[in-house]
C-alpha cells in the first residue's frame, strides 16, 4: 500500500490532500475526499466565522474520517475563523496568503496540526523554525495566485532544507504526478483543479465544463504588473487584465475590477466575465468524475508506475 510520513501524520489512507479552494471547498467536497482515503479540506477564503463553524459541523456529518480548514490569512475574518477552528477542535490547518507565525503557539497547544503553504526556501525555513508540522511546497503551475518557482524547482529544495514532511503541489493531476512528487523527496501531494472537476465539487457545471475543455496553453497569469498574479483559464476578462496591464494601473484598480469574479465564475457560472481559476493541469482533466474514483484511479496508476520502476531496476 502507497503510504508515506503524510498519512501517518494525519491520520488518512494516501498522501493525497485537496487544495483549500475559496467557494468550492464545501462539506460536500472535503468529505468526499477524506473519505475516500485523503485529507478534504474546508476552504475559508473570505468567508465569515459562523460560514466556516457550519462547514466543520456539517463535514462531520458527512465523514468520521480526518479533515481539516484551509485558512487564507488575507482575509479580514482570519483571526475569527482561527477562533472557531480551535473552539471546534479541528485536527489540521493549512494556511495560505501571509504568515501564520503569530498563530502558530495557539494552534498547537490546541494538537492542531499545521501546514502552511510556501513558494520559497526562506519562508519554509521560517515556517519550520516556528514549530509547524509540515509543508506545502506550491510550483507556479496551481491555480489562483501564484509564485514564480515551478513545482519541479521548488519541492526538492524546500526538501533539502527542511527536515519535516512536504507536501508537492501544482500541476499535478494523477498518479505519474504523485510518483514525480515522491520522486522529488516529497511525502505527498495537493490537488485542487483536479478535485474541482468532481461530482461532489457544487462549482457551476459552466467552469467545470470550462476546465473539461481546456487545453494545454489555456491558463493565463494576471495581475503581475501589480504583485498579485493570478492564473486563470482565459476568456474576456482575463484579456481585459492584460490590456491593461501594459499601461499605468495600480494594484487599487485591479481590486476594485477583480471583487466577485472568483465566485461569479465558480458558483453563477460566469465563465466569461468571472476568474475562472485553474491550473496548467486543465487540459489532463477529460470528464468530471467521483472524488473516490478520482482518487483509486491515481492511486492505481501510481503503483503501477513504481512497480514499473522496480522491474526496470532488476532488469539493469
Amino acid at each position: 500500500m502507497l503510504r508515506t510520513a503524510i498519512c501517518e501524520l494525519f491520520g488518512i489512507k494516501y498522501p493525497i490532500i485537496q487544495g483549500g479552494m475559496a467557494h468550492i471547498a464545501t462539506a460536500e467536497l472535503a468529505s468526499a475526499v477524506s473519505n475516500a482515503g485523503g485529507l478534504g479540506l474546508i476552504g475559508s477564503g473570505n468567508a465569515p466565522a459562523d460560514w466556516v463553524r457550519n462547514e466543520i459541523r456539517r463535514t462531520r456529518e458527512m465523514t468520521d474520517k480526518p479533515f481539516g480548514v484551509n485558512i487564507l490569512l488575507l482575509s479580514p475574518y482570519a483571526r475569527e475563523v482561527i477562533q472557531v477552528v480551535l473552539e471546534e477542535k479541528v485536527k489540521v490547518v493549512t494556511t495560505g496568503a501571509g504568515n501564520p507565525g503569530v498563530f502558530i503557539p495557539a494552534m498547537k497547544a490546541a494538537g492542531i496540526k499545521v501546514v502552511p503553504v510556501v513558494a520559497s526556501v526562506a519562508l519554509a525555513v521560517r515556517m519550520e523554525r516556528a514549530g509547524v508540522d509540515a509543508l506545502i511546497a506550491e510550483g507556479m503551475e496551481s491555480g489562483g495566485e501564484v509564485a514564480e518557482t515551478t513545482t519541479m524547482a521548488i519541492v526538492p529544495q524546500v526538501v533539502d532544507a527542511v527536515k519535516i514532511p512536504v507536501i508537492a503541489a501544482g500541476g499535478v493531476a494523477d498518479g505519474r504526478g504523485l510518483v514525480a512528487a515522491l520522486a522529488l523527496g516529497a511525502q505527498g501531494v495537493q490537488m485542487g483543479t483536479r478535485f474541482a472537476a468532481s461530482t461532489e465539487c457544487i462549482a457551476h457545471p459552466k467552469y467545470k465544463e470550462k476546465l473539461i475543455r481546456a487545453r494545454d496553453r489555456s491558463t493565463v497569469v494576471t495581475g503581475r504588473a501589480v504583485g498579485y498574479p493570478l492564473r486563470c483559464i482565459e476568456n474576456r476578462f482575463t484579456r481585459h487584465l492584460l490590456k491593461m496591464e501594459k499601461g499605468p494601473v495600480s494594484k487599487e484598480e485591479f481590486d476594485v475590477l477583480g471583487r466577485g469574479r472568483v465566485r461569479a465564475a465558480l458558483i453563477e457560472g460566469d465563465i466569461e466575465e468571472g476568474s475562472v481559476i485553474a491550473g496548467q493541469i486543465s487540459s489532463m482533466l477529460k470528464e468530471v468524475k467521483p472524488v473516490k474514483k478520482i482518487i483509486d484511479d491515481m492511486v492505481s496508476q501510481a503503483e503501477d508506475i513504481m512497480a514499473s520502476f522496480q522491474n526496470l531496476c532488476k532488469e539493469a
